[in-house]
């Protein structure tokens, strides 16, 4: 009889896990490499949730002045302290430059490679720092 108990709470565990599991999502599902973006503008909001962070970037469109915001999306909170990424380090009015990778339907959604911070300073937001695909460095 335990037996059984334990073999069927085992199958509810991962019955239970499966839909964490479909939820995350590879880089190429949600992303185009073939869609570099660099944008300049400054942070209003960083969203450090599990299972990736979410920085909130109010980008100003030179010739017109309008102001866009942009959702880059970063590793776990977990990775980004473990790359010196901290809240301290990075504070809403933060002005930046974000290197990455739009989304395929083309929305203000991106995937951050790295920040380029006014001092030139570069923190990257993945533990591989690499770009997806070999594809080529985000214009």
């Amino acid at each position: 009889m335990r037996t059984k108990l334990a073999i069927g709470m085992s199958c509810l565990a991962l019955l239970a896990a499966v839909p964490a599991a479909m939820a995350h999502h590879a880089f190429a599902s949600e992303f185009d490499v073939t869609k570099p973006v660099t944008l300049k503008g400054t942070m209003s909001k960083w969203d450090m949730v599990n299972p990736h962070s979410w920085f909130h970037l109010d980008v100003k469109d030179a010739a017109t002045g309008k102001v866009t915001e942009w959702m880059i999306e970063g590793g776990s909170p977990n990775t980004l302290i473990r790359l010196g990424v901290t809240k301290y380090t990075i504070t809403p009015g933060t002005e930046l430059t974000v290197e990455g990778y739009q989304a395929k339907e083309g929305t203000n959604k991106a995937v951050g490679r790295n920040f380029i911070l006014k001092d030139g300073s570069r923190l990257f937001l993945s533990l591989s720092g690499a770009v997806p695909g070999g594809a080529a460095e985000p214009k």
